[in-house]
């Protein structure tokens, strides 16, 4: 059901096996092959403000997240295809921001998440450069130090990060990279996501639909 309706929002049925083809209106901008089994289709579409995008994560078996964010690489909604519905902005107390944090160095933010059944969560977190550059398949990444916290409304933890991401301002996106996750018991469970290879429009690989990286590590 969760990839059912993931499908639905993100690509038509036919382009499953072809590859990735995004919304009618909408033009895929990028492709991103990173660690641990993902491939994310990035694309724009016509209706929406300038600056807006949207991000399609899939695996082996295809779709499993589908999230928008504004130009300031701002989380705006996602699907993951959680029986409480998808997850929209609700109210902000502090903006996040990459111009803030390529300005300043660092950058916070504090805003409610609302799902469509009612619920609520909070996330608090930080940004901070690290001063450090990667180049990854041709793309100038700023290297980040981040953490986060997201609590229910009672403020019982529902998940936490930390580690590291990286950050490009041009493409107003931020890229997984080594993270540990935890549920506020103090265990925490370490991750690597990072890019390993980037296709733009006439690249091969460009609209890839799946994912070539670690895929038989994380079969096994």
């Amino acid at each position: 059901m969760i990839r059912a309706a993931l499908l639905c929002l993100a690509l038509p049925v036919s382009a499953q096996a072809a590859g990735f083809s995004p919304p009618e209106g909408c033009t895929t901008t990028m492709t991103v092959q990173s660690k641990q089994c993902r491939v994310s289709n990035y694309y724009t579409c016509q209706n929406d403000p300038a600056g807006t995008q949207w991000r399609v994560d899939a695996d082996q078996e295809g779709p499993f997240f589908l999230t928008q964010t504004n130009i300031e690489g701002e989380w705006l909604q996602s699907h993951d295809g959680a029986p409480s519905g998808a997850q929209h902005l609700a109210e902000v107390q502090d903006h996040g921001s990459i111009r803030t944090l390529f300005e300043a160095g660092q950058d916070s933010y504090d805003f409610w998440l609302e799902r469509e059944d009612g619920s609520r969560s909070h996330v608090t977190g930080r940004d901070k450069l690290t001063g450090e550059t990667s180049v990854i398949d041709g793309q100038s990444l700023a290297r980040t130090r981040f953490s986060f916290t997201e609590t229910d409304a009672d403020g019982v933890v529902l998940q936490q990060a930390r580690g590291q991401e990286y950050v490009s301002r041009e493409r107003g996106s931020f890229f997984a990279g080594p993270t540990e996750h935890g549920d506020g018991t103090g265990t925490w469970r370490p991750s690597d996501g990072s890019p390993m290879t980037f296709a733009f429009p006439g690249d091969k690989g460009f609209e890839a639909g799946q994912p070539i990286f670690d895929c038989d590590a994380v079969s096994s």
